[in-house]
Parts: C-alpha cells; sequence; structure tokens
C-alpha cells in the first residue's frame, strides 16, 4: 500500500507543477514576444533497501515526477503596428539587453527612446548593439533587416542579434527576458529585423486549455486516490491492529 500511496503523491505533485506551467503560458498569450514552456516528464526508481531488483519491485517502486520545462522556440505570429520602434525578428535571434543582472536575450522588440536618448525595452533596459548601448538619432528612424539604425543617411547603430545551439537551455527571466549559460551566444545568421513589427506569443490557447484540463483531471483522480489510501489506513489503524496479538 506505501507503494501505491507514494506513486499518487509524487502524481499528485507532477501535476500540480505541471499545472503553473500552463496557468503561466495561458496567462502570457498576449503577451509580446513570449515562448511557451512545455512540461517534461520523467520517472525514478525508488531504492528499495535490501529488496530483490525484480520486475514487481521496480515496478511499484517506479514513480513519475515534473522533470522542468523546455522552450518552444517556434516563430510567433508577425503582427504590424506601423510604430518605428516596434521590431520583431524573422528567424531564431534573440534581442540582447543589458539589465541590472547582467546580459538577456528577448524577443519583445516593443522598443523606445529614453531620456538620455538610447534605445531601451518598455522596462528602461538598454538594447545593446554590436558597439555597446545604442545612442538613437532625433527624427524618424530607419532600421534594416540586418538590424543597420539610421537616420537621413547616418549610421546610428547595429542592432545586436544573437543566437544559440541547439538544445542550449534558455530559463524565463521575467518581462519576457530569457538568460542562457555562459559564453553559448552566437551571432544569429538566420534571422532579420522587421521594422513596424511586433512577434506574437506562439502559445496556442487552445492546446493550452486542452492540456490545462487533462492536468486538472489527471490531479483530481490522484487527489481521489489518496483520499482512499487515507482511508484505508485509518482502518487499518483503528479496527486491524488493535486485533493484533
Amino acid at each position: 500500500m506505501d507503494s501505491g500511496y507514494y506513486a499518487a503523491c509524487t502524481a499528485l505533485v507532477s501535476r500540480t507543477q505541471a499545472l503553473d506551467t500552463i496557468a503561466n503560458n495561458l496567462a502570457n498569450a498576449s503577451t509580446v514576444g513570449y515562448r511557451a514552456q512545455h512540461n517534461q516528464f520523467s520517472s525514478v526508481l525508488a531504492a528499495a533497501s535490501g529488496a530483490p531488483d525484480s520486475d514487481l519491485n521496480q515496478a511499484i517502486n517506479n514513480y513519475g515526477i515534473l522533470s522542468g520545462t523546455t522552450l518552444d522556440q517556434s516563430q510567433g505570429a508577425l503582427q504590424k503596428t506601423g510604430n518605428d520602434l516596434d521590431l520583431a525578428i524573422q528567424g531564431s535571434g534573440y534581442f540582447v539587453v543589458q539589465t541590472a543582472d547582467g546580459s538577456m536575450y528577448t524577443r519583445n522588440g516593443s522598443f523606445q527612446v529614453s531620456a538620455k536618448g538610447q534605445l531601451v525595452t518598455a522596462a528602461g533596459d538598454p538594447v545593446m548593439g554590436d558597439k555597446g548601448v545604442i545612442a538613437m538619432p532625433p527624427g524618424s528612424v530607419s532600421i534594416s533587416p540586418d538590424g543597420t539604425i539610421s537616420s537621413n543617411g547616418a549610421v546610428a547603430g547595429k542592432l545586436k542579434l544573437v543566437s544559440f545551439p541547439a538544445g542550449t537551455t534558455l530559463t524565463s527571466a521575467g518581462e519576457s527576458y530569457y538568460s542562457a549559460p555562459p559564453k553559448t551566444e552566437t551571432a544569429a545568421t538566420d534571422s532579420s529585423v522587421k521594422q513596424g513589427m511586433l512577434e506574437s506569443s506562439n502559445v496556442n490557447p487552445v492546446t493550452s486549455m486542452v492540456e490545462l484540463i487533462t492536468a486538472q483531471r489527471s490531479a483530481e483522480m490522484m487527489q481521489r486516490e489518496l483520499s482512499m489510501y487515507s482511508s484505508e489506513m485509518d482502518k487499518t489503524a483503528t479496527q486491524d491492529l488493535p486485533k493484533v496479538g
């Protein structure tokens, strides 16, 4: 009975954690440049001290857990805004942003010019160019597909676009920012900048709602299982154990 109880408990914990991930995706379905996160489940074989390594022992001590999440790198839809400082990336690249916690990466190109005349994000963090922080020229600007920023024929700078090798784990840092392991960024060669456009979140609301309902039902089943085990253990403790001896 203990093995069944532990299996139901770990399943409930993993489904509860999965619900948090799915709910976060749905909450950011309209967030510019947001990347959906997908749950990854794995199994853990609990060590049964002194128990024979039989097929039965492995089966009853094999528990499912949520081992982590992966970032969906698929392209979101590009929406035209007409704002010259709204930028979208076509391809796998990321903008580089300098924050108090170091360099971060984002697909949210809703930029603006700060009081210091620098190109910054909505959170006020400087957007990095190939040669550092970008000082924006006055008046209207033109931004070419390779990220070059110019005004009246004068070049003000070039956006730094980076990408990451396949298998690199990007971690959500909030504010549509993502962090990456040190020294994994490379120059993006398959990406282009689209001026006057923004990339929508790549969350599929319909798919996410189905995942949410499935995870909720699974969690409810595990709650009922735990309730059954608890009732059975109470019965054993109050009715069967007093008869022993």
